[in-house]
């Protein structure tokens, strides 16, 4: 690898450039981020020097999504929800309740592991 470098002033400075294509990091992204930001120093520097740490949060964003998606069709399939048109507030409670349990198992297994 070549690198190229710019004259600014008395030092020659290098000419670097990410090549990395950053999507947006989404909720679990930035919890995870967070986490090992503030738990895993080493693990955060390590992927963060290496190039690593957004490819790594973008991975565990889409994980976390899909997994809550799918345990949620599961947990409805399982377990009807109340109608929705006759117990409007009864079924906001119920769908809220499920999506807390799938995400209290989302933030154990994935984000803060």
């Amino acid at each position: 690898m070549e690198v190229t470098y710019t004259r600014q002033g008395d030092y020659l400075l290098p000419d670097l450039t990410l090549t990395e294509d950053h999507q947006l990091i989404g909720k679990y992204g930035m919890l995870r981020k967070n986490y090992l930001k503030t738990e895993k120093k080493g693990t955060y520097a390590s992927l963060l020097l290496s190039g690593e740490l957004h490819q790594h949060l973008t991975e565990i964003d889409r994980s976390a999504r899909t997994q809550l998606e799918q345990t949620m069709n599961e947990l409805l399939r399982l377990h009807p929800a109340p109608d929705k048109a006759s117990d409007p507030l009864g079924w906001t409670g119920y769908m809220n309740s499920l999506k807390q349990q799938v995400e209290e198992t989302i933030l154990t297994e994935l984000i803060y592991n």
